[in-house]
């Protein structure tokens, strides 16, 4: 196992990579007869007509190709729930959670996963499912894909090592890593324990957004992006496959690691990208712009200009606006909100957002900072402020987030969440002309 991980650069790119020499096929991409002794299988992860520019699909050369396992047998799903999300109703009630407590009894990656809503259905290919993740072992002979949508994780506690088809690739808190849909992987925590987020897009794969105005550059550059390069495992044993497929969990028995990739050449893949990378883009006058000027990723819907999901992030970042009230205004949306908190403090909100929790506030309900901070911002001194040991996110949804039972019966639900508006006093002053008109 390597200690020094290594990574192909760039975002969407062709990429080829083998981990032994000769292991690529050259002119052609399946040869009658491998040099190696390898088995071809491409992997398609968009339909084959799509447009060239949207086109996902890798060509694998692999020890044994993978329909060699015994039949799926379906299992418990535990706390993994998937759409349509029709368990409890959905109140118009701003939510917030505790962060979710690290397992006592041995719990993998697979078993640590909680979902707490989401919208849409996997067999229609649209919307997504929101998990949270809580984990205190390593998975080593048990593999995982989902056939209902790409996997973004975004880790808050504990680093992990993402052992892929297509290569290997770490992630720590400040990081996040994408699985695209299908692909087969088993995680090792380098840590005693992981926490984190994951996004569950049922939609077309996460892209990077358009610029725009903003010219050229700017928000996350395609070449921060890290792709994983070819690394096989060939050992036989007794494992198990466990697959995501249409919100059920079913596992297969495999005599010999599915993740036997030796060669690779295309631009479906899973990838990494250091969020401390991400350049924001924010005023220099006054006010300032809509949160999505800080889009990491978006995964389009049908819809021009409307997003199945948005992947979005509140970095450490310099607030210079004049005569500006600089926290997020109080606002109500059409798009939904989920949002987590990686480290350190959430500037609109003073208490009660911590690490590792989150909340959601969903179509038209009314959110913004609570009373705390509304009083500290509309009496600061405006100075040029850096905003250092933060690192907030969001995942924004054109489909109202549908709560699961478990997200609105769970200890970590904060009941009194609402109270923090409550404290928000009538500052209005009339003048006399106002008040003689109401006269």
């Amino acid at each position: 196992m390597p200690d020094e991980i290594l990574y192909q650069s760039g975002f969407g790119n062709e990429f080829a990579t083998e981990a032994i020499a000769g292991g690529l096929p050259q002119g052609q991409n399946a040869p009658q007869k491998h040099p190696l002794g390898l088995y071809t299988e491409q992997f398609s992860g968009t339909p084959f007509t799509a447009p060239r520019a949207t086109n996902r699909r890798t060509w694998t050369y692999r020890i044994r190709p993978s329909v060699t396992h015994r039949p799926y047998e379906e299992i418990p799903t535990k706390l993994i729930r998937s759409g349509p999300f029709l368990e409890v109703p959905t109140s118009p009630n701003q939510l917030r959670w505790d962060p979710l407590p690290v397992p006592k009894e041995k719990t993998d990656f697979v078993d640590g996963i909680v979902t707490l809503g989401g919208n849409g259905d996997p067999a229609m290919q649209l919307g997504v499912a929101i998990h949270i993740y809580a984990a205190n072992a390593s998975m080593e002979d048990r593999f995982f894909y989902t056939a209902d949508g790409e996997l973004l994780i975004v880790p808050q506690l504990g680093a992990l090592r993402f052992h892929t088809e297509l290569g290997i690739l770490e992630a720590v808190p400040g990081e996040i890593c994408v699985i695209p849909r299908g692909v087969k992987f088993r995680v090792v925590l380098k840590e005693k324990q992981a926490r984190g987020y994951i996004c569950e897009n049922y939609s077309l794969p996460f892209r990077l957004p358009e610029l725009g105005a903003i010219g050229a550059n700017g928000l996350a550059n395609p070449r921060d992006f890290k792709a994983p390069v070819a690394a096989f495992e060939d050992r036989d044993g007794d494992f198990r496959i466990t697959s995501k497929f249409l919100g059920r969990l079913w596992s297969a028995v495999i005599d010999h690691s599915p993740l036997d990739v030796v060669a690779w050449h295309g631009n479906y893949a899973p990838y990494k990208y250091d969020l401390a990378l991400f350049n924001c883009i924010n005023t220099v006058s006054f006010d300032h712009p809509d949160p999505s000027i800080y889009t990491v990723l978006s995964a389009p819907s049908n819809v021009p200009g409307t997003a199945n999901c948005d992947f979005a992030i509140f970095p450490p970042r310099w607030m210079v606006a004049e005569h500006t009230f600089r926290p997020p205004w109080f606002h109500r949306n059409l798009m939904n909100e989920f949002m987590g908190l990686v480290i350190g403090a959430y500037d609109a909100k003073a208490e009660g957002f911590v690490p590792g929790g989150a909340s959601l506030h969903n179509c038209m309900a009314g959110h913004g900072p609570d009373a705390e901070t509304f009083e500290r911002a509309t009496a600061a001194d405006l100075k040029p402020h850096y905003l250092a040991n933060t690192l907030a996110f969001m995942f924004e949804t054109q489909l109202v987030v549908r709560p699961t039972e478990f997200a609105m019966n769970a200890r970590i639900l904060q009941h009194e969440y609402f109270e923090c508006w409550q404290g928000l006093k009538k500052h209005f002053k009339q003048t006399a002309q106002a008040k003689s008109k109401k006269k």
